[in-house]
């Protein structure tokens, strides 16, 4: 076990502080499940105290996941540290992630706190936290810029009385690899097989992934990263570089190893992607548009001749393989479930029954069936929150110049159906409007995004909103797929809409 590198992957909870990237319970279980199946050591599956609809993932995560360890994040309180306890007692493998600042400008101005003080606040902390379960992990937040000699103090202190994995995060993404690796290395010397190191770095310079791997090989055996690397400012170290770069490069790290399922990787990115609506650059390392894409005419030549020339790993390695359009209208049960098979999922009869029925419904609509459009389907089918309110039709007048665009709508309701009509100043200003005062809300759209889930006119288009209703601030975020645009948008806002119901009950 002395060279398995522990993957702690956070999208849950530091990568869910991306601005944008909120997410409800069931998008989180479906992730926590996905993770699972990439193989990923340590699920942190929030921040329990932050709210209580936190605490409820954290619980509800727990009761599912069977195979990886679920952590909660805590500030050293024992407040904090008590309802992360509570939130993970059913989990199969259970740890507790408690933090204070050490740094000298974190200490004074944000904590005003003596370093004597922080060492004992640490220390109660981590035996507080032993209570509820034996695996616990310390972070000393800011360590990037914490004085050496002091880390060591509180790091021996909170080994002392239990702590099995001690976390140095570089906060602010402020130190160089080179710079990194030498604390690593220092606090590795020191502390020894007492307790796993762990790091945790951001990417404010875009060093985060060059300075994990630097820790790597000075002594740290956990890595904490997100997929896609999501998080807070711009982000953290991401989870499919990391794992890339020890599986490509064996020649020099041939002595470590961890325990992702790499050909579950780009499923997992498309989940992350879909569900949070923050999709990656089209130049992102290993699970970008482009990170398999040749223009050049001297590189297209030569991958056509022997792939190697251009590529120093499979675009199949992570689970992608070329659109290929192998199913339509006319394509059965049977050949659709060997696909979904395919793409790696694994739908209870109920899921594969609507799942099927919506394929047909889309192959009726569209020419060519794209894996990604089936990626899309399944993705909005799993993650279904409960339907309060339903969209039954939608019907738009014609925008012609100098008219007014009005929008008409039916939606049901505890089995009974209202319509109504509105104009807007545009088509998506109508359909707001008319659904706001169908379901008597009054809802303030603060993000629209929409994008084309693969090539060709008949495109699906997956429309993405983010709204505030009525006098809550918490921003909702909702989801709809259709050929048709403006369709996938009036199915989103109620899908925030439902989004919202869902979380107030």
């Amino acid at each position: 076990m002395k060279n398995n590198i522990i993957i702690f992957d956070t999208t849950l909870r530091d990568g869910e502080q991306s601005p944008g990237a909120s997410m409800n319970t069931e998008e989180k279980i479906q992730i926590a499940l996905q993770l699972e199946k990439l193989g990923v050591d340590v699920i942190e599956a929030g921040f329990a105290a932050a709210s209580p609809g936190d605490a409820d993932a954290i619980s509800r995560i727990s009761e599912q996941v069977k195979n990886s360890t679920v952590c909660s994040l805590s500030r050293a309180l024992d407040s904090d540290i008590k309802i992360a306890g509570e939130s993970i007692q059913k989990a199969n493998r259970k740890r507790i992630h408690t933090f204070i600042a050490t740094s000298p400008i974190h200490m004074e101005y944000k904590l005003k706190m003596s370093p004597e003080k922080v060492i004992q606040k640490a220390v109660h902390a981590v035996q507080y936290a032993k209570t509820f379960c034996d695996d616990v992990e310390f972070s000393c937040e800011d360590a990037g810029r914490s004085d050496l000699v002091f880390l060591k103090e509180i790091l021996d202190a909170v080994v002392q009385v239990g702590a099995k994995t001690i976390n140095i995060p570089d906060t602010v993404g402020y130190r160089m690899p080179s710079e990194m690796g030498k604390i690593i290395k220092s606090l590795y010397d020191f502390i020894g097989d007492r307790a796993i190191i762990s790091v945790h770095n951001h990417n404010d310079l875009g060093l985060a992934t060059a300075s994990s791997i630097a820790c790597i090989q000075n002594g740290a055996r956990q890595v904490e990263c997100t997929i896609n690397g999501l998080g807070e400012r711009a982000g953290n170290a991401a989870l499919e570089e990391i794992a890339m770069i020890l599986h490509t490069r064996r020649d020099i790290f041939s002595e470590y190893y961890t325990n992702i399922n790499i050909k579950e990787i780009y499923s997992t990115s498309r989940l992350v992607s879909s569900i949070t609506g923050i999709e990656t650059q089209p130049n992102k390392a290993i699970v970008g548009k482009n990170a398999f894409a040749h223009e050049s005419g001297i590189h297209q030549d030569g991958v056509l001749k022997n792939a190697q020339t251009y590529e120093i790993m499979s675009a199949k390695d992570i689970g992608l393989d070329k659109n290929s359009i192998v199913l339509g209208k006319h394509s059965g049960r049977h050949a659709f479930k060997d696909k979904l098979s395919a793409l790696g999922f694994n739908l209870k009869d109920e899921e594969m029954n609507e799942a099927f029925n919506r394929f047909k419904f889309l192959a009726d609509a569209k020419k060519e069936i794209f894996d990604d459009d089936i990626r899309a389907l399944v993705a909005e089918e799993i993650i279904k929150i409960k339907e309060f309110y339903k969209l039954i039709t939608l019907q738009l007048s014609d925008c012609n110049p100098g008219g007014l665009p009005s929008a008409a709508v039916t939606i049901s309701y505890d089995g009974e159906q209202k319509t109504d009509a509105a104009i807007g100043n545009g088509t998506m200003d109508a359909i707001f409007k008319v659904i706001d005062r169908i379901c008597n809300v009054n809802g303030k759209l603060k993000e629209y995004k929409v994008d084309s889930v693969t090539q060709g006119k008949d495109a699906l288009a997956k429309v993405v909103v983010k709204v505030v209703f009525a006098e809550d601030k918490t921003a909702v975020m909702g989801h709809g797929l259709s050929v048709d645009t403006m369709l996938a948008t009036a199915k989103a806002y109620i899908g925030a809409l439902n989004s919202y119901l869902s979380m107030k009950k």
